[in-house]
């Protein structure tokens, strides 16, 4: 359902851009221990270079309402003062805390069960009833497919699409 990258081929790229693929591990443990005593949901880390600069973005989230700045913040001072303790990176980088944002893509079954009733986006591999594509809400979430009931003109409609048929899944933002 969900294209993953290789290893290894991710392994060798994080040695080229100066962090090893332990380390990162080291890193996402630490601010998942960090993210979890402040009642906070690790959604990401990733390391990236940005203007030829390193960057490590930790996206979080927190259950049932919108992450606020003032928490990010606070998360990216007691955050930056354990990297510093623990001294993981050799590589001069900035610390970037963040939202994962409002149309964040749901990686596993596990974030597609937690978004049930949300509105979100599906593109299908395969059409199914004509559609490449639906918006709507996820109404149902089983062991195989996952039900979205949209609109069709004026008229509520649902459909059932099977979890190997889903080739993007994120929510989305009703207007």
């Amino acid at each position: 359902m969900i294209m993953h990258l290789n290893r290894e081929w991710l392994a060798t790229l994080l040695i080229i851009v100066g962090v090893e693929m332990e380390v990162l591990e080291k890193v996402k443990e630490k601010a998942k221990e960090l993210a979890d005593e402040k009642g906070l949901v690790l959604y990401d880390v990733e390391w990236v270079t940005e203007n030829k600069s390193h960057v490590l973005r930790i996206s979080l989230d927190i259950p049932n309402r919108p992450i606020d700045i003032d928490t990010c913040s606070e998360y990216s001072d007691a955050f930056s003062k354990i990297l510093d303790e623990e001294d993981l990176i050799e590589a001069a980088y900035y610390l970037d805390v963040c939202s994962p944002g409002a149309e964040r893509i749901l990686r596993n079954r596990e974030e597609i069960a937690a978004a049930l009733n949300d509105y979100v986006y599906v593109k299908m591999r395969d059409p199914k009833a004509g559609m490449h594509e639906v918006t709507g809400d996820l109404s149902e979430v089983g062991e195989d497919t996952v039900t979205i009931t949209y609109k069709d003109k004026t008229r509520s409609k649902q459909i059932d699409i099977a979890f190997d048929n889903i080739s993007l899944i994120r929510l989305a933002i009703k207007f």
